[in-house]
C-alpha cells in the first residue's frame, strides 16, 4: 500500500494558520510562542530540501507539541460558555491538536524519503544466545594442515641461495 505524498508546505501552512486562529483569544503567549518555533523549524525543513535533521527536529517538535497542547487545553479551557471568537479560537486550536498526529506520520515518511532510518523499539533489548554461527577454536579446517598454518599458496619459485 503506497502511501499518498504530502508536500510538507501544506503541512507547515495548514499548522500556521490553525495556530494564528487559535492563538486569537483563549491561550496563553506560551502556545503561540511554543508552536510557531516548531514551525519556523518545518520552514528549515523546507528550505533545506535533503536535511534529515531539519525533518527529524520537526517531527520530535511536532510530537512534543502535542503534550503540550494537552497542556494548555487542560489549564486554559474555559468552563463558561464560549462566545462567537473564543468558541472560534478554540475550535481552531483544538483541529490543530486533532490534525497533528496526522501531520507527524506524513513528516515521518518524509523523514524516511530523505534517507532516515529511526527505527522505534519498545522492546527492551536482548542478548541471543544462538552459537550456531560461532566457529570452535578448537577445530581447524582441513585445509589447513600443520605444514601450512596459514592457508597459504605453495612457492613455486626457488629460495634465493645466499653463499
Amino acid at each position: 500500500m503506497e502511501i499518498p505524498a504530502i508536500n510538507l508546505k501544506a503541512i507547515v501552512l495548514a499548522h500556521w494558520l490553525l495556530t494564528v486562529w487559535g492563538s486569537m483569544v483563549l491561550l496563553p503567549s506560551s502556545y503561540a510562542w511554543g508552536n510557531f518555533t516548531v514551525l519556523a523549524v518545518g520552514v528549515w525543513a523546507i528550505a533545506q530540501r535533503d536535511s534529515i535533521d531539519a525533518v527529524l527536529m520537526f517531527l520530535m517538535g511536532m510530537a512534543v507539541t502535542i503534550m503540550t497542547d494537552i497542556v494548555h487545553f487542560g489549564i486554559f479551557y474555559p468552563r463558561q460558555t464560549l462566545v462567537a471568537a473564543l468558541g472560534f479560537s478554540t475550535g481552531m486550536a483544538i483541529l490543530s491538536l486533532l490534525l497533528k498526529p496526522v501531520s507527524c506520520f506524513f513528516v515521518y515518511q518524509m523523514y524516511r524519503e530523505r534517507g532516515g532510518d529511526y527505527n522505534v523499539n519498545f522492546g527492551f533489548p536482548t542478548v541471543s544466545r544462538n552459537r550456531d554461527t560461532y566457529q570452535s577454536i578448537d577445530q581447524q579446517d582441513e585445509s589447513s594442515g600443520p605444514t601450512n598454518p596459514f592457508n597459504q599458496a605453495p612457492d613455486t619459485k626457488p629460495g634465493v641461495c645466499t653463499y
